[in-house]
């Protein structure tokens, strides 16, 4: 009698899961370049925001730009490591990818759009990395 375990009653699952991982390695790359480049376009002319009505957790768009700048090259060290198959690039791709959502959620006033895209982004990069078991591939 052979035991079944919830990867073997889900290979499919497992399979796209283990494609999405690699597409979310590649998606990290992606958004840690954006998030640099706009974080560049904050520091370099903070006219380029739309800022509306105060908020709470309001900052200068200078400090958000930097903000991105670090989360962005973050992503791209991620990145690799989960391009690399690394246990540690795993784990550090979903703690930036949830710290990511936590940082555009809060410049949501600045650019919502932006956000929104970047925060369901880092959602599926969470769902893939951790729902993604190498040791059966």
């Amino acid at each position: 009698m052979q035991m079944t375990t919830p990867e073997t009653r889900h290979p499919v699952r497992q399979g796209i899961a283990a494609g999405t991982s690699i597409g979310a390695a590649i998606l990290l790359l992606t958004v840690g370049v954006l998030q640099i480049l706009e974080g560049i376009s904050a520091v370099v002319d903070d006219e380029l925001f739309v800022v509306g009505p105060e908020y709470v957790y309001q900052f200068d768009i200078s400090t958000w730009g930097w903000i991105h700048i670090v989360i962005g090259a973050i992503l791209v060290v991620c990145a690799i490591g989960l391009m690399t198959g690394s246990t540690w690039g795993r784990i550090a791709a979903i703690v930036i990818a949830a710290i990511a959502i936590i940082a555009n959620f809060a410049s949501l006033p600045y650019y919502p759009y932006w956000s929104i895209l970047i925060i369901a982004l880092s959602i599926v990069v969470i769902w893939a990395v951790s729902t993604w078991r190498t040791d059966e591939y």
